[in-house]
C-alpha cells in the first residue's frame, strides 16, 4: 500500500491504463504540455506525445463527439471537461449519441467523460456545478462519484475498461485534502457496488462524494452521546446497488440522504422513493434530505460556506432523526 492524494489517485489511474491498453487516450480543454487546469495530466504530453495526449478547441460539443466517434471505431477515449459546468455545451452528443448508439446500432461505445463538480473552491456559479441529476434520468450512461482516493483510482480504471459511456464526478474540493491508501498492484472497484464507510445501528447516512466525509464527520462526533450511525458510500449512481440501501435501511429504521448537488430534483429524490416503496414498513422516521439550495453557488466564500451542506448540518439533522 501506498498513500496518495485524491488528484494523485486520478492521475495514475490514467497513467497506468495508457501503459496498459494503446487504445487508451486523452482528449480536452488545456491537458498537453499544460497539464491540465488542476495538473491532473502534467508530464503526460512528455511521456505519450501528443497522439495521445490531445489538446482540443474550447468546445465541449466536440470533445464529446469526437471522444463518441473515437469509440466507435475501438479506441478508448478518456475525455476532460475542464469545469463539470460546461458539459452542457455537450449535452447533446452525450444523451442523444453516447447514450443510444449502443442501443439503436449495437456498437459498444467504452468512453469516459472525466467532470470535476462541485463547490468549495469559490469558484462561483459558473464553476462549481454538481450535474450528476442531469444524466441520472438518461439510459444508456453509467455514472460514478468517488469519495476516496482508493475509489477513485479503482473506478476510474473500471470506467476505462468498460464498454459502455461513463460520467466519472470528481470532487475538485477533494483533490488535494483527502489522502488514502492504495494498492501498489492493480486493481479496480466494482462499478454499481457501494460500500458502507462506517458501520453504525441507529440511524443510516446515503450518500457519495464530498458528502462521505461531512457525513464520517458528523457520525464521529455523535459517537460521545451513543449514536450509532452507519454510512454507505453509493460510489456508482447509475447502476445504483439497491440491495445495500435496502440492507441499510432495514438494519438502522432511520435514513438521512446527503448530496452536494441542490435539492428539488436531486438523485437524493429518487432514493427516498426507492426506500418509500420497498422498505416503508421497516421505517421509524420520515425519510430526509441535506442538500444546497435551490439557487445558484455564490461566488462570496462566505455565502458559498452558508450555501453549502457541510459536517453542522449533517449533525443537526441526524440530532433530529435520533430524537424522533
Amino acid at each position: 500500500m501506498k498513500t496518495l492524494t485524491y488528484i494523485e489517485a486520478i492521475s495514475e489511474a490514467l497513467w497506468e491504463e495508457m501503459e496498459r491498453d494503446k487504445n487508451v487516450f486523452l482528449l480536452g480543454e488545456d491537458i498537453g504540455k499544460y497539464g491540465g487546469a488542476f495538473k491532473v495530466t502534467k508530464g503526460f504530453h512528455e511521456h505519450f506525445g501528443e497522439e495521445r495526449v490531445i489538446d482540443t478547441v474550447l468546445a465541449e460539443n466536440a470533445i464529446i463527439g469526437a471522444a463518441t466517434g473515437a469509440a466507435m471505431m475501438g479506441m478508448r477515449p478518456i475525455a476532460e471537461i475542464q469545469f463539470a459546468d460546461f458539459v452542457s455545451n455537450g449535452f447533446n452528443q452525450l444523451v442523444n449519441n453516447s447514450a443510444k448508439i449502443f442501443w439503436r446500432c449495437n456498437i459498444p461505445v467504452p468512453m469516459v467523460v472525466r467532470l470535476p463538480s462541485g463547490g468549495g473552491i469559490h469558484g462561483g456559479p459558473y464553476h462549481s456545478i454538481n450535474p450528476e441529476a442531469w444524466f441520472f434520468h438518461i439510459p444508456g450512461l453509467k455514472l460514478v462519484a468517488p469519495s476516496t482516493p482508493y475509489d477513485a483510482k479503482g473506478l476510474l480504471k473500471s470506467a476505462i475498461r468498460d464498454n459502455n459511456p461513463i460520467l466519472y464526478f470528481e470532487s475538485k474540493f477533494l483533490y488535494r485534502r483527502i489522502k488514502g491508501e492504495v494498492p501498489t498492484n492493480d486493481y479496480t472497484v466494482e462499478i454499481g457496488k457501494a460500500d458502507i464507510k462506517r458501520n453504525g445501528n441507529d440511524i443510516s447516512i446515503i450518500t457519495y462524494g464530498t458528502g462521505v466525509h461531512w457525513s464520517l464527520e458528523a457520525a464521529k462526533i455523535l459517537e460521545e452521546e451513543n449514536i450509532d450511525v452507519e454510512v454507505l458510500d453509493l460510489r456508482s449512481l447509475i447502476p445504483i446497488d439497491k440491495e445495500a440501501i435496502f440492507s441499510s435501511v432495514k438494519k438502522t429504521g432511520k435514513i438521512l440522504i446527503v448530496h452536494e448537488d441542490t435539492l428539488t430534483g436531486g438523485i437524493g429524490g429518487e432514493i427516498a422513493a426507492l426506500i418509500s416503496d420497498n422498505c416503508f414498513e421497516f421505517l421509524d422516521a420520515p425519510i430526509k434530505r441535506i442538500a444546497s439550495p435551490d439557487t445558484p453557488i455564490p461566488f462570496a466564500p462566505t455565502l458559498e460556506d452558508h450555501f453549502l451542506p457541510n459536517t453542522k448540518k449533517v449533525l443537526s439533522a441526524l440530532k433530529s432523526l435520533a430524537k424522533y
